[in-house]
C-alpha cells in the first residue's frame, strides 16, 4: 500500500501538467500528405479548466496503419503508401485521433527555384541583410534580401562566375553545398546538416540540372499559424504550426522552413524550429513568422501567475469610459492589478506639462488644490486646452515631424511654415482638413505656409517616406530598395505613393522665394523594371491617368476619408504616446500586422471615436486626459512593477529639452534670451530650432533631418546631470538678483513659507514634514543667509528626478 502511494506520487510529480486534463486536440484536423517528400508536424493541445497548453513533446503517438503512414516520437507524420491511416495521440489518460490521407507517396514532385529553393536559403540565413543579402553582397556573391528577387537570385547562383557555384556533373561537390555544410571553409560557418531535409532538397535540385521551374507551378498565396493567440504561463513552452496555402488550393506544412522572430524577447523568445519560450515577464509579444514573401504572426499573452483579478481591486472603476473599460479588460486577462489614482497635486502638474508643456504657478496649484468641485479635473483639462500655450506646445511636436528647419528651408519659409502650423492648431482645424490643405498645397511659400512642406521634402521619394511614416504610421523606406522584411510592402507600394508628386513643379523668384505649381508632366520610374509607375495608395489599385488634374487631390481625399485604414490609428497612437508615455504601438511610426498594439481593441476604439468626433484633435486629447487610466499614480504595486505596456500605472517621462528649459526659467524667475527673438520668448515657442542653446542640445532637441520621432532623445545622460548641476547659465538663473530666490529672500516671509513657495514652483506641491525639516536646516547652517539657503534648496530641487520627470 505504501509502495503504491509512493509510485503514484512520483508519477504525479513527474508529469504535474497532466492533472485535470479534460480533452486533447490535434492540429491540423485532417492532414493530407502528397508526394514522397511530404511530412506533417502534428500539434497536440491539452484542454484543462478552460485553459490550453501544448503537450506535443510529452504525448505518445501511434499509427493505426504504419504501412500507410508512419509517425515519429516527435509527432511528425511521414508517407509510406497510398491510403488513409489514423494517428492517435495520448497524454494524461486522454486520447485524440485524426485521419491522415496519403497520395502519391513514391513520386517526387518537380522542383521550382522560387517555391522550393529560396525558402531553404532564407531559413539558413544566406540572403539575410548580414550575409549575402546585404547591398554589396558577401565575398562577391549577392542575393536579394530574403529572396524577393527570384530572377536575380537564380542568375547569381546558376550563371555568375561561369556557374562555379554549382556542379550538376558532381552535385555533392557544388560550392553551394560544400560551403553550407562547412566541408569547404565558409565565413558564415555551417548552415546545414548533411542528413537534413534542406540539404537533400538542394542536392536533388542540382542533380536535376538546377531547374528554374514552370511559371505555372502553384505558388504560395497565404500562410496560417497555429495557435494565433496563445495564452501561456510564465516560463512555459508552445510549439507553432505553420501551413502554406498554394494557388491550386493545396496545403503544405512549412513549420521547419519558416523564419521566426520575437518583437519582445523580454517576454517570449522563439527558436529556429518554431518553439516559443516565455519568460517571467507578464504581458504581450508578437512572434513574427516569415515564409517567402508572406508574413504572419502569433500573438502571445502571458498573465501574471496568480489568481484571477478580483472585483474588489477594481472597485469604483469607471467602466462607462471606453478607455477605462478596455484597459481594465486587458488587466483582467493579464491578471494585473492597477496602481491607485494619483493625488490631486501630481495630476495637476502632470496635465499642465502634458497639455501645454508648462509648469503650473504656485497660485494655480493652491487654487486647484482648494477647489472642491467634483469634476475639477475635467474643468482643468478644458481650461488648459483653451489656452494659447496649447498651440505653442503642440506646434513644437508637429514641427519636429514636418521638418520645420531653418537650415534647409531658409529663415522666411521656415517662419511661414511654423506660422501656418500654429494657426492650424490654435483654431483646432480638423485633422482631415489639415491633411487636405497640406498635401494639396501650392503657390508661394510666403503666402501659403503649408507649401513649404514640399521644400522640406523636395523629392518624390522623400515625400513617399514622409507621408507614409508621419501620417500613416508605416515605415515604407525599406521598400525603396527591396521588399519590406517584416511586412507586405514592396517597391510597387513605395514608388506608387511617390508617383503622386512628380508633377509638382517649382518656379524660383528672387532670393529664397519659390512658388509651387502642378505641371502637365512628370513621372516616377520603377528602379528595376524602368517602367513608369502609376500613383497608388497603400492597399489600393493604380490610379488611371486623368489629364488636367492634380494627382495629389486623390491622395488627399484618401488620407482624409473616414474609412482610411491607417490615418486615424496612426494619429491617435501618437497622441496616446505623448500623454501616456508609451504608444499602444511602439515605435509609434512602425504600425504593422507583425508589430501589434498592446491593446488592439483600445486602438480601434480610439480611432473610431476620433473619426466620429470630426477628426477633432483637442477632443481626442480631452478624451484621454479625462480617463481614469490617465490619472493613475506612477508608483507601482507588487503586481505591476514590471508592467511597461498595459498602463496599470502612469509611466514617468523625462521633460523634453524645451519644456525643461522653460521650467528652469519659471522656477528661478529668470527668462532665457534667444538671439533674434523678443524678450520673454519661451523655448517651446521657437520656430527656429537651431538657435544656439547648449541646454537644448544637451537635453536632446532634434536636428529635424528625418521624420522619425526617435530623433528627439528622451534618455537621461550623465551630461544632462552635470549640466543641471554645474552649467553657468543655470547657476546664473539661481543667483539672479531679480530672480525668485532673491525676491523671496528679500521678503519678510518666514523660512517655512519660503520653502513652501519653492516646492510649489518646482514640484507643484507642498513639502512633506521630513522635507520641510531638512530644508529648514539649511537656514541654520553656519554662515548661511536667507538667500544662500534658498539658493541651495532650489538647486537641490532642480537636480531631483521629481523635477526633471513628469510623473
Amino acid at each position: 500500500m505504501v509502495c503504491s502511494v509512493f509510485i503514484a506520487l512520483v508519477l504525479a510529480s513527474a508529469d504535474p501538467s497532466a492533472a485535470g486534463i479534460t480533452s486533447l486536440r490535434i492540429d491540423p484536423p485532417a492532414p493530407l500528405l502528397r508526394g514522397a517528400d511530404a511530412s506533417q508536424q502534428l500539434l497536440v493541445t491539452a484542454l484543462r479548466d478552460g485553459g490550453e497548453f501544448d503537450t506535443t513533446d510529452e504525448a505518445k503517438f501511434q499509427s493505426s496503419q504504419p504501412t500507410i503512414a508512419l509517425v515519429t516520437a516527435e509527432g511528425v507524420v511521414l508517407p509510406v503508401a497510398t491510403g488513409t491511416a489514423k494517428i492517435t495521440a495520448e497524454f494524461g489518460g486522454r486520447t485524440f485521433s485524426v485521419d491522415v490521407k496519403v497520395e502519391n507517396p513514391t513520386q517526387l514532385p518537380s522542383l521550382h527555384f522560387g517555391r522550393d529553393i529560396i525558402p531553404v536559403l532564407t531559413k539558413a540565413g544566406c540572403n539575410s541583410g548580414g550575409c549575402h543579402g546585404k547591398q554589396s553582397g558577401q565575398n562577391g556573391f549577392k542575393l536579394s534580401v530574403f529572396g524577393h528577387d527570384i530572377k536575380a537570385d537564380y542568375h547569381a547562383l546558376v550563371s555568375e562566375g561561369r556557374g562555379r557555384r554549382l556542379s550538376p556533373a558532381a552535385p555533392r561537390q557544388s560550392l553551394l553545398l560544400t560551403k553550407a555544410v562547412n566541408q569547404v571553409p565558409h565565413g558564415g560557418g555551417q548552415r546545414l546538416d548533411v542528413d537534413s531535409t534542406e540539404y537533400r532538397r538542394l542536392l536533388r535540385w542540382v542533380d536535376a540540372g538546377m531547374p528554374r521551374g514552370d511559371d505555372e507551378t502553384p505558388h504560395v498565396v497565404a500562410i496560417d499559424v497555429i495557435p494565433k493567440q496563445p495564452v501561456m504561463q510564465p516560463q512555459s513552452r508552445q510549439r507553432l504550426l505553420v501551413t502554406a496555402k498554394y494557388s491550386d488550393g493545396s496545403y503544405r506544412d512549412v513549420t521547419n522552413e519558416a523564419v521566426y522572430t520575437s518583437n519582445d524577447e523580454t517576454r517570449a523568445t522563439i527558436d529556429p524550429d518554431g518553439r516559443i519560450a516565455t519568460t517571467m515577464m507578464a504581458g504581450d509579444s508578437a512572434i513574427v513568422v516569415r515564409y517567402q514573401e508572406l508574413i504572419a504572426a502569433s500573438f502571445v499573452t502571458v498573465p501574471l501567475n496568480r489568481e484571477l483579478l478580483g472585483t474588489a481591486q477594481l472597485a469604483g472603476w469607471n467602466r462607462a469610459h471606453f478607455i477605462d473599460r478596455l484597459v481594465a479588460e486587458k488587466w483582467e486577462r493579464l491578471k494585473l492589478s492597477p496602481s491607485p489614482g494619483a493625488d490631486e497635486a501630481t495630476f495637476h502638474r502632470r496635465v499642465y506639462l502634458d497639455l501645454i508643456g508648462k509648469l503650473p504657478t504656485p497660485v494655480e496649484v493652491t487654487t486647484y488644490l482648494a477647489d472642491q468641485a467634483v469634476d475639477k479635473r475635467v474643468q482643468l483639462v478644458d481650461s488648459l486646452l483653451a489656452r494659447p500655450e496649447y498651440a505653442d506646445y503642440w506646434s513644437l511636436k508637429w514641427a519636429d515631424l514636418l521638418r520645420i528647419n531653418r537650415e534647409d528651408l531658409g529663415p522666411k519659409p521656415a517662419y511661414r511654415y511654423h506660422q501656418w502650423l500654429r494657426r492650424s492648431l490654435e483654431r483646432n482645424q480638423p485633422y482631415d482638413e489639415f491633411l487636405r490643405e497640406l498635401i494639396t498645397a501650392q503657390g508661394n511659400g510666403d503666402t501659403n505656409g503649408a507649401v513649404n512642406f514640399f521644400r522640406a521634402f523636395d523629392k518624390p521619394d522623400d515625400l513617399s517616406v514622409a507621408v507614409s511614416q508621419v501620417f500613416l504610421g508605416v515605415r515604407l523606406d525599406c521598400a525603396k530598395c527591396h521588399h519590406h522584411p517584416y511586412e507586405k510592402w514592396g517597391q510597387d507600394d513605395f514608388y506608387g505613393l511617390a508617383a503622386f508628386f512628380p508633377r509638382l513643379q517649382t518656379k524660383k523668384g528672387t532670393g529664397t522665394d519659390v512658388s509651387f505649381f502642378v505641371g502637365d508632366k512628370g513621372d516616377v520610374k520603377h528602379p528595376q523594371t524602368k517602367e513608369v509607375v502609376s500613383p497608388r495608395v497603400l492597399l489600393g489599385k493604380p490610379l488611371e491617368s486623368v489629364p488636367d488634374t492634380d494627382p495629389r487631390e486623390h491622395l488627399a481625399a484618401w488620407l482624409a476619408a473616414p474609412d482610411n485604414p491607417f490615418v486615424a490609428r496612426a494619429l491617435v497612437n501618437r497622441v496616446w504616446a505623448q500623454l501616456m508615455g508609451r504608444g499602444l504601438v511602439e515605435p509609434v511610426d512602425d504600425m504593422r500586422d507583425t508589430n501589434p498594439a498592446t491593446n488592439e481593441p483600445l486602438l480601434d476604439a480610439l480611432a473610431r471615436d476620433f473619426v466620429a468626433q470630426g477628426f477633432d484633435l483637442r477632443r481626442l486629447i480631452r478624451t484621454i486626459a479625462t480617463s481614469q487610466v490617465y490619472g493613475l499614480s506612477s508608483l507601482p504595486n507588487a503586481d505591476n512593477l514590471r508592467d511597461t505596456q498595459n498602463y496599470s500605472r502612469a509611466y514617468r517621462k523625462r521633460l523634453s529639452a524645451e519644456v525643461l528649459l522653460d521650467a528652469v526659467c519659471d522656477v528661478t524667475g529668470e527668462s532665457e534670451s534667444f538671439a533674434g527673438m523678443p524678450p520673454g520668448t519661451r523655448a517651446v515657442q521657437l520656430w527656429d530650432h537651431r538657435l544656439p542653446s547648449a541646454f537644448l542640445d544637451t537635453f536632446g532637441r532634434p536636428q529635424r533631418k528625418t521624420v522619425c520621432q526617435c530623433e528627439r532623445l528622451a534618455e537621461t545622460t550623465l551630461g544632462q546631470v552635470l549640466h543641471l548641476m554645474n552649467a553657468p547659465p543655470v547657476n546664473d538663473k539661481l543667483s539672479s538678483p531679480v530672480g525668485r530666490v532673491a525676491q523671496l529672500a528679500a521678503s519678510e516671509r518666514a523660512p517655512a513659507e519660503l520653502i513652501a513657495e519653492l516646492y510649489l514652483a518646482a514640484f507643484g506641491r507642498l513639502p512633506r514634514d521630513d522635507e520641510k525639516t531638512k530644508a529648514l536646516a539649511a537656514f541654520a547652517q553656519p554662515g548661511a543667509t536667507r538667500r544662500s539657503a534658498a539658493e541651495d534648496i532650489l538647486w537641490a530641487l532642480l537636480n531631483s528626478s521629481e523635477f526633471v520627470l513628469n510623473h
